[in-house]
């Protein structure tokens, strides 16, 4: 009791002439955009950031550091 192929076909034609095939094409473009962001902005968000090794510390951060520590 699942859909059949002739029930798509049905559907897939009733969509077609309420919507027209202008702007089926609109939306599949607009949502092929959607995804193609998406994925660019997971992967970007993916990435490490970089930390510099070589950073160093303030004057003032040491002496409280120090201080911190006592």
């Amino acid at each position: 009791m699942g859909i059949g192929i002739s029930e798509l076909l049905l559907l897939l034609l009733i969509v077609v002439v309420v919507f027209g095939t202008q702007r089926l094409r609109n939306v599949g473009a607009d949502l092929g955009a959607a995804i193609k962001g998406f994925k660019n902005a997971v992967k970007d968000q993916d990435a490490p950031t970089p930390v510099a090794k070589d950073k160093k510390p303030i004057d003032g951060e040491t002496a409280t550091k120090q201080q911190e520590k006592t």
